[in-house]
Formats: C-alpha cells, structure tokens, sequence
C-alpha cells in the first residue's frame, strides 16, 4: 500500500481529502457535543452517500416504464378486440335495400321499420309449428312503424298495413300491397309520399328472423291483463308476466283476433313487445356478457334486411332511441273504411298532417296526437 492511500485514511494533511461533516460524538472531546465544536477527529472515515431503497425492488423509473407498458397493452388489446368485433357483425349485415332518390327533406333522422310475413328460413315442420302456413309467393309488411330521432324524446308511430294511400305506379291501395308489389323499395317511396318526410333508414325482418332473435337473447318479458288464445296465430298465454320464447313471441306480434280491433291492437301490441325486447338487448345483462351479447350480435345482424348506408353504429342508435319512446298510431278518421281493396283504414288528413309536420322539423308532437301503447 502506498502512503498516499494511507495520508487519505487517516486524514493527514495533504491527502486531497478534506472532509465535509464532523462526527457528533459524545460530551468529552466529540464536536457537536460539549468542548468539540470546532475540532477535527484525526482518522475520521469520509462521509457516505445515503442509503437508496425502492419499494419492492428495482429502480422507480423502471417500475413505472414495465407498468405502463403492461397497461398500453391491455388497453391496446381491448382496442382491437372491440374493434374487430365491430367490423366482424358488421359485415354480417345484410344491406340489401336500396333507398329511392328523393327530393324530399327532414330534420332529425327517419327509420321505417317492418315486419314481414317471410317465411325465408323455416322449415315446413317450423311452419307448421309457427301457425304461419306455407309461402305464397308474394311478401306483405304485418308491421310498419316509422321511428324518429331528433333532439327531443324519440317517437315511434305505427303506421296500419291496411291504410289506404296511394302507391306510386301501381293508384290506390292498402299500404301493405306495396312490399308485394315493388319491395321495400316501394314501401318506402309509398311511405315518403304518404308522409312527406324523408326515410333515411330502413330495418326490415321476417318470421324466422324474430324467432332466432328472442331466443338468442334468452326470451322476453311481456305482462297481461288478460289472458289471450288464438288459434290463428297460435298464442296461448294466460294473464300476468311471461318470457316469451322465439316461437311465443312471433303468435303474440301476429295476434289480432283476441281483439274486438283487430290489427289496431295488435299494432300496440307490436309496439309494446319491440320496446321490450331492445329494453333486454341493452341491459347490462347482455352486452357485459359476451357469450350472450356476441351470439345475438350476430344472429340479428344476419337475421335483418337494411339499407345499404346504414352501419352496425346506425342500428346501436336506433336501438337505444326504441327503448323508451314516445308512442302511438297515426290519427285515423274510419278504421272501416269501404274501398275496392276491401275495408281499409282512412287517416285523419288534418291530424296526420300536422304529426308528420312536427317530425319533419323535430319540433315536439302537439298534445292530443299520440295515444301511447297499452297491451292488450
């Protein structure tokens, strides 16, 4: 050992080492105590750097790095996870209808939505089961609802299929003929110029489509005042609350004969049981569990016939906006009104008027125009 390395050790002058604190020692002779304020301890050791410790081992920075990184993956994960679900039931969106050029325009955005009597799917057995009989050949609407999205509460109006309104091409007729005659397409143009508003979606299933559909999403939940039984339509349901299965569902919609009104309770009823089903397809019981949510996902997506603008994010907000609307029939002035197509149903001209007005420019639908929905 050189005694440079030993000047350093034992403090001597010279050494290139002046320390920088003083030991705090006792009362005799350690400065800091008494008598030992401004002397120096020959051979004190230097003084060392404080001791760093990090909590559960490892340097702060890096700790922070790793668990950051760990976060932009999962949340990178989850990203692509949703992402790719999106594209995946979007592709299986049967966007098939073309909407009809129009000059017309409205404010707010116009679903038409129907229900038709296909049988596209079924097998004669499901048929028979179903109480649907056998295909025809020629297609009707059982169901047109017009439902808007604005600013305000949304609103969903039925629109009976035995209305009588001219359809273009083709002089006047019940409303329904038009799907038989030229398809949706037609439907919506008859819808347009019935109405003066613009359709800027269409939403269309048939009979299968709404079996699979209710039984994907495990039934749904509808209450009666009075039990109802239809040879017809096949329903067989007593008073109180069921869960409707895919097949109780379809004979409860199509149900019209327990009724001294006919389709213009069934047309409540219908509109009672869409709102319950997208009550049960957005509750957290479903779209939080992906083996309920993602099954159904797809099955409806493939079950419906829409336009081809319309989007998988298109559906989520007609979806969220037939939860809770504000409901009821288009004004009606003779609900028997003799025609060549056999009785129809005449519209109030001056209320129907003035309801579709107020949609046109998403103002709020003057009282006394919508009656609301009860079941029957």
């Amino acid at each position: 050992m050189s005694d440079d390395w030993h000047g350093w050790y034992q403090n001597k002058p010279g050494s290139g080492y002046q320390p920088t604190e003083t030991y705090q020692g006792g009362a005799a002779g350690g400065y800091g105590g008494a008598g030992g304020a401004a002397a120096d301890r020959a051979g004190a050791w230097p003084t060392q750097p404080p001791t760093r410790s990090t909590p559960g081992g490892g340097e702060p920075g890096r700790r922070g790095r790793r668990i950051a990184l760990i976060i932009g993956t999962v949340v990178a994960v989850l990203v692509a996870g949703v992402a790719g679900t999106y594209f995946w039931l979007n592709g299986k969106l049967n966007q098939t209808v073309t909407l009809p050029t129009t000059s017309l325009t409205s404010a707010g955005t116009n679903w038409l939505i129907t229900g038709s009597d296909s049988r596209a799917g079924l097998s004669r057995a499901e048929r028979d089961a179903l109480h649907v009989g056998s295909d025809q050949g020629t297609l009707n609407s059982d169901s047109i609802m017009l439902l808007h999205l604005g600013g305000g509460r949304p609103v969903l109006i039925s629109i009976p299929r035995d209305s009588y309104v001219e359809i273009p091409g083709h002089g006047w007729n019940k409303m329904n003929a038009a799907l038989a005659y030229g398809g949706a397409n037609l439907l919506i143009q008859t819808v347009e110029n019935a109405t003066g508003l613009k359709i800027d979606h269409y939403m269309g299933i048939g009979f299968g489509g709404l079996v699979a559909v209710v039984n994907q999403i495990g039934g749904v939940p509808v209450c009666l005042k009075t039990g109802i039984h239809d040879s017809y339509s096949g329903v067989n349901l007593s008073a109180g609350c069921h869960n409707l299965n895919g097949d109780q569902a379809l004979a409860f919609v199509r149900d019209r004969h327990s009724f001294a009104t006919e389709d213009l309770q069934r047309i409540q009823d219908q509109r009672a049981f869409l709102s319950a089903l997208l009550k049960k397809a957005t509750s957290p019981g479903v779209y939080l569990n992906p083996f309920t949510a993602l099954p159904f996902g797809s099955t409806a997506a493939s079950s419906m016939s829409v336009d081809t603008g319309t989007s998988l994010l298109d559906l989520a907000h007609a979806a969220s906006g037939l939860r809770d609307p504000e409901t009821g029939t288009v004004p009606i002035a003779n609900s028997n009104y003799v025609t060549n197509a056999g009785d129809s149903v005449l519209w109030n001209k001056t209320q129907a008027t003035e309801l579709f007005k107020a949609l046109k420019n998403d103002s709020a639908v003057p009282k006394g125009l919508l009656g609301g929905t009860t079941i029957g």
